[in-house]
This record gives C-alpha cells, sequence and structure tokens, in this order.
C-alpha cells in the first residue's frame, strides 16, 4: 500500500467473475475475487440488518482480511490508501489539541496537521460523513485517508495511551508516581494528599512503585479484576482478562503484608484491622478527562491478606446497543420494550455474564430530561449523571425492598433494581411495573425459562408474574476471537451436524480457532454477549397461568423462534466472531 496516494480506478478483470446484479463495493469485492456472488449477496443481506456498512462488515465477519477489503475499497472509491506500519510515533501531532472521546468513537488517527488543515486515518469511507465533529471541537478542516482498520485501531490507543503518561513507561521517582496516580477519597471529602506522609513514602518507595505499574497495567490490558494473593511460601498477583485468570507477577512473599497495607491506604481501609474483611475505593486519574474506579475488598485468608479490585470504567456501560452483540432480532425486541411505558425487563446470568452493561446500556437509551430514573444496587459500581443511584445497605436496614418503596414516593418512570432476591422485593417490583412504570432488574438463574419458574418459587402469583414480566434476557460472556491472528478448523462435518448445524449452515460458513499473537491473549481479544431473548407473548401468558414448568416455557420459546444460549452462541461462531469450543465453555448445561 502507498502512503497518501490516491489509487487510479482499476480496470476490472477482462474475464471476471460474475457480479450481475451487484453493485459498488459488493461488485468490486467480487470481480477482485475476494468473495464469490453468493457470498457478496448474503453479506449485503447481513450489513443491512446489521446496520454496517458493506466493508465494516466483511471485516468484521472475517470474510475478507482488513487490508485486502480496505484496499479494493480504496480503489472502488478512489480514495487515498495508508499504511500505518510506516508510521512512526514521534511524528504525530500531540494528542492532548484533540478530544478523546471523538478520536475513540470515530476511530480516527490524526496524522498531520498543516495550518487548519488536518489529516487523519479513518477506518471506512463512511467515516469521512462524520468529520464534521471532528471539525467542529477542533476548528480544524479534516482530510480523510483510508487505513485497515486491524492496523488503525492499536495505533490509536498507543497514540492515547501515550497522552495519558502511563507511568508504566514515564514512573520516574516515588513523588512523581503518586502525583500522576491521582488517587482521590472515594467518598468525595477531599482530595488525598500524596504528600502527607514523605517520610513513609521514600521508606516504601519499591511498593509503591510496584503497586501503580499493576494498576497501569491492569487498565492497559484491559483486565476486569486485579487478585493479590499470598500463600504459604509465595505470593501471587493475577488479572481476569475476557473472564480468565492469569498469572502476571510473584513478588517476593515478604512484601506481602507491605502491599496489602499499601493499597488499604489507597483505599481509605483500616491498616490495623487485619482479621475482617473490609470493602474500599480508588478512584484513578489517568489523564484531565479520564479517570477508572476501582472497588476494593480485603479478606483474611491463613497466610495473610488477599486483596481483590475489580475495575469499574465508567465507559463499559457507555457502549452502544449495536456493540453487545444482539442480532438485529434481538435488538428489536429489547428496544421496543424499553420503548413502553410500563412492565418489567429481567436479564439474568452468572456473576461476571455483562448484566449490569446491559441494563446500563438500556438505562442510557432511557436517560432524558424528561424521565426520573433512580436504581438501586448493591454497589453502584459505574456512576452515570442524570440517574439517581443508591447504594443499599442492608446494615442499617436500607436493602432493595426498602429502597424500591422509596422510590415509588419520589415520582419515578424508570426504576432499576440491582437482583430480585427475594419475596418482598419481587412483590414491591411487579407493583410498580403494574402502576405505570419500567423496571429493570436481574435475577441469577441459567435461562430465561428458568427465571419464570424461580419467580414463581419465590411465592408470586402467576398473574402477577404474567402481567409484569415484559422481556427476559439470559445472557453469557464469550471471548472474542483475535481478528489478527484467528484461523479456520478443520472440524469433520458431521461434528459440527451433531452439534447443531444445518446442511447449508455447514456448507456457507467457516468455523475460526485461536491462535495467539501480540495483539491478543491465548488467541482472544476483547469478548460479546452470548443471548436468549424472550418477550412473554400472551401463549407465555397461558403457560405461567397454568403452572407451566421450565421445561414448557423452555419449548414454547422454541416455538416462537427464539434460539436459547446454545443456538446464539453456534451463531456467533458461524460468523467468526468466536470459536466452538468457546461457545461449549459459556454455554455448557
Amino acid at each position: 500500500m502507498n502512503d497518501y496516494r490516491t489509487p487510479p480506478h482499476a480496470p476490472l478483470h477482462a474475464t471476471q467473475p460474475e457480479t450481475g446484479g451487484l453493485r459498488g463495493l459488493a461488485r468490486r469485492l467480487v470481480a477482485d475475487e475476494r468473495l464469490s456472488h453468493a457470498a457478496a449477496v448474503r453479506a449485503e443481506s447481513e450489513a443491512r440488518e446489521g446496520e454496517l456498512s458493506l466493508l465494516e462488515h466483511v471485516i468484521d465477519t472475517g470474510l475478507v482480511s482488513a487490508r485486502q477489503a480496505t484496499l479494493t475499497a480504496a480503489w472502488e472509491y478512489g480514495l487515498p490508501i495508508m499504511d500505518l506500519d510506516a508510521i512512526r510515533a514521534e511524528t504525530l501531532p500531540r494528542a492532548e489539541g484533540f478530544p478523546e472521546k471523538i478520536l475513540r468513537k470515530l476511530k480516527v488517527l490524526p496524522l498531520v496537521q498543516h495550518g487548519h488543515r488536518l489529516t487523519v486515518a479513518v477506518p471506512y469511507p463512511s467515516t469521512l460523513a462524520q468529520l464534521d465533529e471532528l471539525q467542529f471541537a477542533t476548528g480544524l478542516t479534516p482530510e480523510g485517508i483510508l487505513a485497515p482498520v486491524d492496523q488503525l485501531v492499536p495505533v490509536l490507543e498507543s497514540y492515547l495511551a501515550r497522552s495519558e503518561k502511563s507511568m508504566l513507561d514515564e514512573l520516574k521517582g516515588v513523588d512523581d508516581a503518586i502525583g500522576e496516580l491521582g488517587y482521590d477519597d472515594p467518598e468525595g471529602s477531599g482530595e488525598v494528599d500524596p504528600h502527607a506522609d514523605a517520610q513513609s513514602a521514600r521508606e516504601d518507595a519499591p511498593i509503591i512503585k510496584f503497586v501503580n505499574k499493576i494498576l497501569l497495567d491492569a487498565i492497559n490490558r484491559g483486565a476486569s479484576d486485579i487478585h493479590f494473593e499470598p500463600y504459604e511460601t509465595s505470593y501471587r498477583v493475577r488479572f481476569r482478562i475476557d473472564g480468565m485468570l492469569h498469572d502476571v507477577a510473584h513478588p517476593p512473599f515478604a512484601m506481602r503484608t507491605r502491599i496489602a497495607a499499601r493499597l488499604k491506604v489507597m483505599s481509605r481501609l483500616d491498616i490495623s484491622e487485619r482479621r475482617l474483611p473490609q470493602d474500599g475505593a480508588i478512584k484513578l486519574r489517568l489523564s484531565k478527562t479520564r479517570s477508572i474506579d476501582f472497588r476494593v475488598n480485603s479478606l483474611p485468608t491463613v497466610y495473610g491478606e488477599k486483596v481483590v479490585l475489580r475495575i469499574l470504567d465508567p465507559t463499559s456501560a457507555q457502549i452502544g446497543i449495536e456493540q453487545l452483540g444482539f442480532t438485529p432480532e434481538q435488538k428489536a425486541m429489547y428496544e421496543t420494550v424499553l420503548d413502553q411505558p410500563q412492565g418489567m425487563i429481567l436479564v439474568t446470568g452468572p456473576t461476571g455474564s455483562g448484566k449490569t452493561v446491559t441494563l446500563y446500556t438500556g438505562i442510557n437509551i432511557l436517560n432524558e430530561v424528561e424521565r426520573n430514573i433512580c436504581t438501586a444496587e448493591d454497589p453502584v459500581e459505574i456512576k452515570v449523571p442524570g440517574v439517581n443511584q443508591v447504594n443499599v445497605l442492608p446494615k442499617i436496614g436500607l436493602d432493595f425492598a426498602s429502597a424500591l418503596r422509596a422510590f415509588l414516593r419520589q415520582d419515578p418512570d424508570v426504576v432499576m433494581v440491582g437482583e430480585i432476591r427475594d419475596l418482598e422485593t419481587a412483590e414491591i417490583a411487579v407493583k410498580a411495573s403494574q402502576t405505570g412504570h419500567l423496571v429493570l432488574s436481574t435475577v441469577h438463574t441459567n435461562s430465561a425459562a428458568e427465571t419464570l419458574t424461580r419467580l414463581a418459587n419465590m411465592g408470586l402469583a402467576p398473574f402477577n408474574i404474567a402481567s409484569s414480566v415484559s422481556l427476559i434476557i439470559a445472557q453469557r460472556l464469550a471471548r472474542r476471537l483475535c481478528k489478527h491472528c484467528k484461523q479456520p478448523a478443520d472440524i469433520p462435518h458431521e461434528v459440527l451436524e451433531r452439534q447443531g448445524f444445518t446442511q447449508d449452515e455447514i456448507a456457507g460458513a467457516t468455523i475460526f480457532e485461536p491462535v495467539g499473537c501480540k495483539h491478543c491473549t491465548k488467541g482472544f481479544k476483547g469478548r460479546v454477549g452470548i443471548y436468549e431473548v424472550v418477550p412473554i407473548s400472551n401463549a407465555m401468558s397461558q403457560l405461567i397461568m397454568k403452572n407451566g414448568n421450565s421445561m414448557d416455557f423452555d419449548a414454547q420459546a422454541r416455538e416462537e423462534g427464539h434460539p436459547d444460549l446454545r443456538r446464539s452462541g453456534l451463531l456467533k461462531a458461524m460468523q467468526g466472531v468466536t470459536s466452538l469450543a468457546e461457545v461449549f465453555r459459556v454455554t455448557k448445561d
């Protein structure tokens, strides 16, 4: 690929494949033998259903590599294209002058600024129409150059990370490290003074540097949790990345007490109390515009205190509904119920299955000035402006039920309850949904059908369940295959048929498997939701009134055309999003 060069319009091959009925990029992909005619027709249809451009769709599904697809698009539209492997980081404009939120949203990378003109790399031709947003924010006139998205995204992340002055590369001293870390008082009573005990800081310099590096490394690697674990003769640190724990460090065993003390000081816990569990929080300022919260818990074990930090990135609950992993039909069902003035939406799944993100995606859609939204959570993990959020504290009598009762006296439009655990909470939630409120909550069950039987087992009357519940979403999180290194898996057709694939699906799909490269963790990068979305139809309501069991509900859902979790996972595997083994791991009975 050429740097800053507009490719001439390439003539189609003299002996080109059949392209009848196709136009634009689809025709070019077939003519260049990137796709078959049938695959191009199917890709166009799927792209329309998913509300994506054809280029985005073929890249996201792995039908065509990002570099080949982008090059073909450049020829088709007469756009310049650039190989970002040739870019040197020090030649790029300083990131501080550009809004990080817009750069991340549009996936655009500033390349060169000459006066009021700014050249940026863009991943898709459709992005060019969105550059007005960048122009409005910066006052510059942006000009776009295409770059393969698999090159652009890592370079953009590195570019933005440098602007945050990551301490992983820039720790120069104890005072500098503490100042850059900038942890705040989680209760909002005032900022922590990092120089309050300078002598202690100097004595604990190695501990401070180690903890700071671990925290920043966890954020940069996309971890969700950090485990500091003492054992009989060893000490280890593990990160949970994409749902799996990985060893990352083994500091000296003698440091275990001082590391725990450092973490407790940062989270405002009592360092003298080592016999009881404690909960706290840390706020880590990465830059003027971005901060990360940590929920901290210490636990006394036989060999010392284990400390676990949950990383609460506010951006994780602000993603669009398109990015969750719903099929177009499932997305439409969720949006339809969100648009209703009353009813109950229940999200179910095990801990760590992404229920909070699914709920908050709905809350963000509903979060308008015309609505009063109240949430009760244990605890509030992600703070959202415009939403009234309450931490439940059972020790003082503020549980989900009492918070719900208070909400109903606060003129709410939308109510979110962290979890329905008992009959009292369930009855109040039902009452709220039946009296003109939209209620969102979670229940700990394995499937949509089991959620209905769980509510009945709590003691709810069948007519209350049937008249209040509008939609049930069961979900899991599967690791997403790395786009850079995934490769087709050699799986016999008879094996695929036994797993639930039809003959047509086997003939038209390629199943991929993980490999592993510098861009990912053991072949996976990120996670995608696998969903079972079941609206409560009239037929389902009749089953509830007849005290049906979970098998009856499940059979009715299949009859109405709603795929279960395993089937939804198989569809993701067919699309090249995840592997077959990963689907079986997260959807096993």
